[in-house]
């Protein structure tokens, strides 16, 4: 077996086969444009592989359709996985199950890129389900950076909806969306996840919110307390005001895009707060 399909095969392990397209059992796993090229090296440029994590209730494939093949073409060797899947629908298990689904995927793509370190780009939940493999699990040491598009950090005092068809059970956060609950601001997950404070030591942690987000609330819960050397929190609107994106769009913003690869392109520290991208 071959280094690159060892590699592959760890990394099937990480994910589900499933979307939210099709029944569990016709579905088939796709990447976005750009993503899982497994045979990618990183270049002195780009020295960090990039993972892409998708939020609640989303498939890689939809999630990063615009944001994969950019980062692609400026590049950067770009993976991206499914998680936490159930009821067919991904990134609803509880969120702690979901971090451990992440871990086996960066070793995978540590392994076939031959990068000691990975950055982490996620949306909504998947901006803030690595903090707990990173806090948690161990995982601090292999992350460069994370950043976050309009990410759960302290969770939401708003009410996390689900697609139709999901789950016809009104309760559905606390029975078909585990995730959806641990979301909730003051959750016990949210409790856990922030008793160790937003950051921990090593990573470098960029977010990027919009005000007007309508999923997590208030937008900026989802900034992180530390150091400037460690943490920028950016809000679209200071850089372009007559941006509109709300909160499940932003990882198709070109003004996100911009601000994605201006910080994955630091070699050292969070996203440089002064940047100015082009408002489009």
């Amino acid at each position: 077996m071959s280094f690159v399909t060892r590699a592959l095969s760890v990394a099937a392990a990480a994910v589900l086969v499933t979307s939210l397209a099709a029944a569990p059992a016709q579905a088939i796993e796709i990447s976005p444009p750009g993503a899982n090229d497994w045979s990618c090296k990183p270049t002195a440029e780009h020295p960090y592989p990039v993972i892409l994590v998708p939020g609640t209730f989303e498939s890689m494939e939809k999630n990063w359709s615009t944001l994969s093949p950019y980062l692609k073409s400026a590049g950067f060797c770009v993976f991206a996985l499914n998680y936490g899947e159930t009821n067919g629908v991904y990134a609803t298990a509880p969120v702690a199950e979901s971090a451990q689904e992440l871990s086996p995927f960066v070793d995978a793509v540590r392994a076939a890129t031959g990068a000691k370190k990975v950055d982490l780009v996620g949306h909504s939940q998947g901006g803030m389900m690595p903090r707990y493999y990173m806090g948690f699990l161990g995982g601090a040491k292999y992350v460069h950076q994370l950043i976050g598009i309009a990410p759960s950090n302290h969770g939401t005092e708003g009410v996390i909806v689900p697609p139709p068809g999901f789950i016809e059970d009104p309760d559905y956060t606390a029975l078909g969306c585990a995730a959806c609950a641990d979301q909730q601001a003051g959750s016990a997950f949210i409790q856990k996840l922030n008793s160790i404070g937003d950051t921990v030591a090593g990573p470098s942690y960029t977010v990027i919110s919009t005000v007007y987000d309508e999923v997590v609330i208030p937008y900026n819960s989802q900034f992180l307390d530390g150091p400037a050397r460690q943490v920028t929190n950016i809000t679209i609107q200071d850089k372009c005001p007559t941006d509109l994106f709300e909160h499940d769009q932003t990882p198709n913003d070109p003004v996100v895009h911009q601000i994605v690869a201006h910080a994955l392109g630091q070699a050292s520290g969070p996203g440089d707060p002064a940047y100015q991208p082009s408002c489009i």
